[in-house]
């Protein structure tokens, strides 16, 4: 949920994304059906939930509080939740198994979801518009993925003779994130993998 008004102060300062605990709600982009949870690394955790994150969630309108510690972050996620019995809903199948927890989706509470972000917002709490945070988190380690790259794929699936593999999808998941999110990825990759992304689906 955006809460776009209360988290603008936001935007055009730092956005903090090591060491800090946040209590997160990642809305699924084709309707009113969240995740609300808490995480000290929301990239990895909605990575965690599905490959494609960057196209099942609706970025734009997710939400991140950021929390004095774990505890309070806990205590976040409860406060965001509770009383919403009646909205609780079966995680999407699309989500992997064992990451999406039990009853921590919901269905038809975003307008009282973004009341309540708001509400913390005005106790003082910093609020996170979500896709930027998750884009300048993917920056912090963008530089990570000429190696992490080198490491994934053997040279037979960089030539295409071994695919389709695991591992192929897997760096082309994260490649096309960094894409979907602004981020050149051209210049931060070896050539051989460089090559073999921009060969896919006719980049």
């Amino acid at each position: 949920m955006s809460a776009r008004a209360a988290a603008g102060g936001d935007r055009a300062g730092a956005v903090p994304t090591d060491g800090r605990c946040f209590a997160y709600v990642f809305p699924c982009r084709w309707e009113d059906h969240c995740k609300i949870g808490f995480s000290n690394d929301p990239l990895a955790r909605i990575n965690a939930l599905h490959p494609r994150w960057f196209e099942f969630f609706d970025l734009e309108r997710g939400t991140l509080v950021e929390a004095e510690s774990t505890r309070d972050a806990r205590d976040l996620e409860l406060e965001l939740r509770g009383g919403l019995g009646e909205h609780n809903a079966p995680a999407p199948l699309a989500i992997a198994t064992g990451a999406g927890g039990h009853t921590e989706w919901f269905r038809g509470a975003e307008a009282a979801v973004e009341a309540r972000v708001a509400a913390l917002h005005g106790r003082g709490y910093r609020v996170h518009p979500l896709e930027g945070w998750l884009r300048a988190a993917l920056l912090d380690r963008a530089d990570r993925l000429h190696e992490w790259t080198l490491a994934q794929l053997s040279v037979d699936e960089l030539e295409n003779r071994a695919g389709p593999t695991f591992a192929q999808r897997r760096v082309r998941d994260a490649l096309d994130a960094c894409v979907a999110l602004h981020i050149p990825v051209e210049a931060r990759l070896p050539p051989a993998v460089r090559d073999w992304f921009f060969r896919v689906d006719g980049r």
